[in-house]
């Protein structure tokens, strides 16, 4: 069992909450002071591990990984300080990830669900419309209560970004899921996909860079989070141009979701619409870049306290997961500074507590 830690700095229980005196005992944290002496006080600001709620440990560019390759993904996400999971589609079975308590608690979501030859490949379990409904019910069992669909890719017959499968399947399919006590989440780019995923009752979207004016309300009423994943949407440049030659349609529909992309999610952030904050990191990003995401979803418009929430105590609320609360497991960081004002802090954590077990502290020895 852990020890006792005493966290002498500033503790942060919310985004505008601040508290002083907190212990880790035995893993779990206490505003109540322990009798026993710690054996280990840590300063800085404290604040809840951070949440990646769209990453891909067990998956590469090429799709499935080894083991090895998957433990060192998950264990760059924790060094980074991301201490909590949302797998959004994996190759790799990360079920034995889950059992080491040295590596960030994992949410899964089983494979991606794509239609067929409409998604990188090696990536998706493939399917026609026809099979959608099946195939979601198959994903959800195997996952932790979160199944990802892929919404929209580009049909090369169109040469445009569009939907993977006809409404009414979707509607379907979603039902199913939650038939099976499984949320949905869908990668979606195009404008026109929102409409039938909202129809549907989807759970969440994935990267939104289609969203317009006349879905926000949708979104608020049906509370319909957007994890945007602005890291990743900074790539759409080189999609377009790589595109360009063959598929110039396409690659000028990319540039325009990318061009509109930081207004968009300000958009939805002033209409109320929930924002998490995820890196896609598992393919094309690297992973450890949560903190890059944290400071993209300021830059887009976010104030800096709305942007650190988006990785902490919400994105935590959001998913069933403790925050910083009088008996939570110890999985918090501490940061030099305080990250409200200053989140670049987030990228030089000066200590990592995991599960109660101190990770990483700056000026003491492992």
């Amino acid at each position: 069992m852990s020890g006792i830690i005493e966290f002498s700095g500033p503790v942060l229980t919310a985004a505008d909450q601040e508290r002083h005196g907190l212990w880790a005992v035995d893993g779990r944290l206490t505003f109540e002071p322990p009798a026993a002496a710690p054996h280990r006080v840590l300063k800085g600001w404290v604040i809840p591990g951070l949440v990646d709620a769209h990453c891909h440990i067990g998956l590469g560019p090429g799709g499935d990984v080894t083991e090895d390759v998957a433990e060192q993904q998950a264990l760059t996400d924790r060094d980074a300080g991301t201490l909590l999971v949302r797998d959004a589609g994996a190759v790799h079975d990360t079920r034995w990830l889950q059992q080491r308590r040295e590596l960030p608690r994992l949410v899964r979501s089983g494979r991606h669900i794509a239609r067929t030859r409409r998604y990188l490949r090696g990536f998706a379990v493939e399917v026609e419309p026809e099979g959608l409904v099946e195939a979601v019910r198959k994903q959800a069992r195997a996952g932790d209560g979160w199944v990802k669909l892929v919404g929209d890719w580009i049909d090369r017959d169109a040469g445009d970004l569009a939907a993977s499968f006809p409404a009414r399947v979707v509607k379907d399919a979603v039902r199913a899921a939650h038939d099976e006590g499984a949320r949905v989440t869908a990668h979606c780019f195009a404008e026109d996909t929102l409409d039938d995923m909202l129809d549907a009752g989807i759970d969440c979207i994935e990267h939104g860079t289609g969203l317009l004016p006349r879905h926000l309300p949708r979104f608020v009423e049906q509370g319909v989070p957007i994890v945007p994943t602005l890291i990743n949407i900074a790539t759409f440049p080189d999609i377009a141009a790589q595109a360009e030659a063959k598929f110039p349609r396409y690659a000028a529909h990319m540039l325009g979701l990318w061009e509109r992309r930081a207004e968009r999610i300000l958009e939805a952030y002033e209409a109320g619409v929930a924002i998490y904050a995820g890196t896609d990191a598992g393919s094309v990003i690297k992973h450890g870049r949560i903190a890059d995401e944290v400071e993209a979803l300021h830059a887009a418009g976010l104030p800096a306290g709305a942007a650190l929430d988006a990785a902490t105590w919400a994105a935590r609320d959001w998913l069933g997961a403790d925050a910083i609360a009088e008996g939570a497991s110890a999985d918090v960081l501490l940061c030099p500074e305080d990250p409200r004002r200053n989140l670049a802090t987030l990228q030089t954590p000066m200590g990592i507590v995991l599960r109660g077990e101190l990770i990483r502290h700056a000026g003491i020895p492992l």
